[in-house]
Order: C-alpha cells, then structure tokens, then sequence
C-alpha cells in the first residue's frame, strides 16, 4: 500500500506572518495528520472555554481594589446563559438591589464579565487593570459578574448611578485564540443602551493586543468620553500613534 506523502508548500512563509489556519499543505486529497489534530486540539479549547467557569474569588484576588463586589445575570446556570441571551443582560433582582444600596454616582464603574471566554477573563483581566487602576481617576467599583453579557454593564452602572461603565469581557473563543478579552466602555449606562452606543477594545491576549497597550487604549477613550461626554460612534479613537 503506498502512503500518501505530504505535498510542499512554497507559500509556507506566511505562516510567519499570522496565527491563521494557512499554508497547511496536503496528504492526497486531505491535510496532513498534523494539521488535522491541530484542528481538533483548537476546535475542543474554544469548546472548554465557552463552558468554562470563572473562579471569582481567585481573580478578586489578583485586583488590587478596595471596593471589589460580586453579582450575577439573571441567568440561574451556564446551560441557560448560552440558549437565553436576554437574560444575561440583566441583573439578578437582588443583587440589582444590593449595588443600589451602596451606590458610586458619577465614577466611572469597571465590570467585568465572564461572557464566553471565562478562560479570557482570569488571564487577562487583572493584567489590564493592574495598568489601569493607578492611573484611573474617580474609579468607582469593581463589579464582577458571572453569566453576563456585555449590556450587563448598562444594568451594573445604572444600579450604581455611575457616570460611565467600562466591561471586560471573554470574547467569542476563535479556532486560533480561546482567550481574546474584550473591553466595551459606555457613557451614562442605562438598560436599552445600543452597541453603537460603545467604544470597543477587542483582541487582548497573549499574540494580540497586550494588556498594557488595551490599558492605555482605555485610559485614552475615557478622557476623551468626558471631555465630550459621549461614547460609541460620537466618540473617535485619535489616539496619537507612540513613535518607537
């Protein structure tokens, strides 16, 4: 029986160049072993991390804050976050009350949510706020929140009266990152705000955006929201580009 050999791939420098599935190369009319176990070995991390759960004490732990507080969706379990959308844009009835017991009117709240990438959030998270947090002026809470959605922040920040919410969240995992956060910053949050109602910082990872620059990214975004006291598509990045 003749076994297939994998055929060259002359283009095989781009892969250089991207973490995308290129350049593969071929055995017969199929990838090569290789390639295909790849595959796999990718396909069941994103799977993992849309059901992982997110230890929330570990990642308080790692947030140097003073007021650190933890609530949840509406969603009662992971199986009802992924097949009910809405609910993860709405806070439990009670601890929507408890953030409005202890309110932080005018500050600018720091959410953060497991969203689909729990894995992104305790990898990333306490990374970008450890940037962030000294240089971050009238800061108010630091609310982590389980089975939530982005517009979970609109919810978190009118509780809280805040002036501004910014939520960091796990990404949507891809076949080549499981663990992309994203940071979604809005002005006056109340329920009903609409995505082009927000800035968005997405791609924060180990191959892509690093901690630090999504922290200076943010920082920048938040000055210019209050000077203009807007957010999403009123609100440009003209962030000067660091020569170097």
């Amino acid at each position: 029986m003749t076994v297939p050999v994998p055929v060259s791939v002359p283009w095989h420098d781009l892969r250089r160049h991207t973490t995308a599935r290129v350049a593969l190369g071929r055995a017969g009319n199929a990838m090569p072993t290789a390639a295909h176990l790849a595959f796999q070995a990718a396909h069941a991390a994103a799977r993992d991390a849309v059901h992982a759960g997110l230890d929330v004490d570990a990642l308080a732990a790692s947030i140097a804050a003073p007021d650190i507080r933890s609530v949840r969706s509406a969603c009662p379990d992971r199986t009802t976050y992924l097949l009910r959308p809405d609910l993860g844009r709405r806070l439990a009835d009670e601890d929507r009350m408890a953030l409005g017991a202890h309110p932080a009117p005018g500050r600018l709240v720091l959410a953060i949510c497991d969203g689909l990438s729990a894995t992104a959030v305790q990898r990333h998270a306490g990374a970008v706020l450890a940037h962030l947090l000294p240089r971050l002026d009238a800061a108010g809470p630091v609310v982590i929140a389980t089975q939530g959605r982005v517009a979970l922040g609109d919810d978190i920040g009118a509780a809280l009266r805040a002036q501004a919410v910014a939520v960091l969240i796990g990404e949507r995992p891809g076949l080549t990152t499981p663990d992309s956060l994203g940071i979604y910053l809005t002005w006056a949050p109340v329920p009903g705000r609409t995505d082009a109602e927000r800035n968005c910082i997405s791609n924060v990872h180990a191959t892509g955006l690093a901690p630090v620059a999504a922290a200076e990214k943010l920082l920048w975004l938040v000055g210019a929201m209050r000077r203009m006291q807007v957010s999403g598509v009123g609100l440009k990045d003209e962030q000067p580009i660091a020569l170097t």
